[in-house]
């Protein structure tokens, strides 16, 4: 006759148990994943279930990219393991990825489907694509020639910043000229100046990079100025003692001490300089982000709008990442201080 006791029923019960926690382990590991599948999955079935209110020629292949970015999500959280770097990052991002899948399914709905927000004020994802796909050759006209003013305001305004931040800090009889002159200029806004520029310079290019260049010079100027007048004499003693010279110590001692504070004004007049670029390109530019915006609002083409000011952030923040991506090779001692 068979026997039955408690501690056989939990022994044969043990590899079931077992397995609980595994599956709860992969959940919290991979339910984000699959939360962003399901999200763009979402966002696939809102483009291609419902008719569309208007004429959007790019619907359909956006519902499909949708499914293919949801295929994506779902691999890489099923196989991050076997991705390396690649798996690791992706599910890093997954709740962004969750956001933004939800983000667009609203806004489809919203705008394309049912009309919830009023037309063409609020254009649909959809219609934001058609301008990438139809205005492109416009679109990265307007992108250069931003790119082109910026870069040359930006570069004029720091040379010129740099250099007289570094003569104040080193030199008082500098200082004692520039100085007054600096806290009279440096505090107006650069787009006070616009009358001004427009009327003195030949041409609105000109006159949009003397801005540009005045937007970044101030910070540029007061933080190495800053930066110098910091260094500790204990510096300069011990360079004097082993026989350097005054360019020396302007060159090797003083310059690398405020590398720190250089770059902070670097940022800052960064900021300033695409305020100050778009408000020209706007006003006194025929060409350029700010002016293809002006154009767009002109004659109520707001998805051209959305789409240059989606171009426009992409390039401030790849600008600024750049910029601290040149800082922490330079500043090794201080890599990750100072976060982007």
């Amino acid at each position: 006759m068979s026997t039955y006791s408690l501690s056989d029923g939990l022994a044969s019960g043990a590899p079931r148990l077992s397995r609980t926690p595994l599956l709860a382990s992969w959940l919290r590991e991979s339910g984000v994943g699959v939360l962003a599948s399901i999200a763009w999955i979402a966002f696939g079935l809102s483009c291609l279930w419902w008719q569309d209110v208007g004429d959007w020629s790019r619907t359909h292949s956006l519902g499909i990219a949708a499914f293919v970015i949801a295929a994506v999500a779902l691999f890489g959280t099923v196989g991050a393991d076997y991705l390396g770097s690649a798996g690791r990052a992706l599910h890093k991002r997954a709740p962004w990825l969750v956001a933004l899948g939800a983000f667009l399914t609203l806004w489809e709905l919203a705008t394309a489907k049912f009309a919830w927000l009023p037309l063409p004020f609020f254009p649909p994802p959809q219609a934001i694509i058609e301008v990438y796909t139809d205005d492109l050759p416009k679109l990265l006209d307007s992108v250069l020639a931003s790119v082109k003013l910026q870069l040359g305001g930006y570069l004029i305004g720091a040379t010129v910043g740099f250099l007289t931040g570094v003569s104040i800090g080193w030199s008082r009889a500098v200082g004692y000229w520039v100085h007054p002159v600096l806290r009279f200029i440096g505090p107006l806004p650069a787009t006070a100046w616009l009358p001004i520029a427009f009327f003195t310079f030949p041409s609105s290019w000109s006159a949009s990079t003397f801005l540009i260049a005045l937007a970044t010079g101030f910070p540029v100027t007061v933080l190495t100025w800053s930066g110098v007048a910091s260094v500790s004499n204990a510096y300069y003693d011990v360079a004097r003692t082993l026989g350097a010279k005054p360019s020396f110590l302007v060159l090797k001692v003083a310059i690398p001490a405020a590398l720190p504070h250089v770059f902070v004004g670097l940022f800052m007049g960064l900021g300033s300089s695409f305020a100050v670029l778009v408000v020209a390109e706007m006003i006194g530019v025929k060409a350029g982000l700010g002016w293809y915006l002006q154009w767009a609002q002109g004659w109520a083409a707001y998805a051209n709008m959305y789409a240059a000011l989606i171009v426009m952030s992409l390039l401030c923040s790849g600008a600024i990442t750049l910029l601290f991506t040149i800082r922490d090779r330079l500043l090794v001692w201080q890599k990750g201080t100072v976060k982007w």
